[in-house]
């Protein structure tokens, strides 16, 4: 059994549930077994939007093994301090496969470190949809410190759709229907990134999938993405500004895009083989 942990939580996002999805799904189309392991029952029902039918909510990164057992094989996806746990996991586990943090990650002790850009290939066939001339504007999953909010006048009259966050609160919502001509529910999140032509969002993972189904995507940089993030998102032709008041919508957008699920997957099958 390969188990597959995304840190999750409303103040964190559902961006490892996302990419999470995507490997799940590749994984089981070559003939493995994944299950999910999340932090939060709501991350739980977020994955089933995504085609995850079933996962397992563990409190930290520390309690893997006590879902996993001896033999079996895990991938991590986590900034968490371990304390000491990976090197128990390296030493029980069949394999360890641990996503890339930060460009000072290194192999500490048998791990493989997986890295790149890994979106579900639902996107990908999105490129053949014809898009709706929407600006559609995902901050993130969550927005717990209420920057939505605390930049309204940001938004005004300028015809900006709001796709809402699986983890904003309903009286959050009430506040943000005054800014917002149209709102859109968390559940419409596949849909509306397939078919948007314009996408603004502060999340890495949804700026890919949006880019990858053909959308003009603006990446607002709010938590001042390493320069390897950006650099993959200018790779990608996604425009990296530090606010909303900074896009040139008349810009033409650039059609460059790549997505590196399947030799990500084909690294995660050669170790388990």
């Amino acid at each position: 059994m390969l188990y597959y942990y995304a840190y999750t939580g409303h103040k964190i996002g559902l961006d490892r549930v996302k990419k999470a999805a995507a490997v799940i799904k590749e994984l089981e189309n070559n003939g493995i077994e994944c299950r999910l392991l999340v932090n939060d029952f709501r991350a739980g029902l977020a994955a089933r939007e995504l085609g995850i039918t079933d996962s397992i909510t563990i409190e930290t990164i520390q309690d893997i093994d006590a879902v996993a057992q001896s033999g079996n094989s895990v991938i991590i996806d986590s900034p968490e301090d371990d304390h000491g746990r990976l090197e128990k996991y390296c030493s029980e586990f069949h394999a360890v496969f641990v996503w890339r943090q930060s460009v000072e990650d290194v192999v500490r002790f048998s791990e493989t470190i997986l890295d790149g850009i890994a979106v579900d290939k639902i996107y990908e066939e999105a490129i053949k949809l014809e898009k709706k001339e929407r600006k559609l504007f995902f901050l993130n999953d969550a927005d717990y410190d209420k920057v939505i909010l605390n930049n309204s006048s940001l938004f005004e009259d300028i015809g900006i759709e709001l796709l809402l966050g699986h983890y904003f609160f309903v009286k959050y919502e009430d506040d943000l229907a005054k800014i917002f001509s149209k709102l859109h529910e968390p559940e419409e999140y596949m849909e509306l990134i397939q078919e948007s032509k314009t996408v603004i969002t502060s999340s890495l993972q949804t700026a890919f999938e949006a880019k990858i189904s053909g959308a003009c995507v603006y990446f607002i940089n709010l938590k001042n993405e390493s320069n390897t993030s950006v650099n993959y998102l200018s790779f990608n032709g996604i425009e990296v500004v530090d606010s909303i008041s900074e896009i040139d919508f008349s810009t033409k957008c650039i059609d460059t895009s790549f997505n590196q699920l399947e030799k990500i997957v084909q690294d995660i099958l050669l170790k388990l083989n």
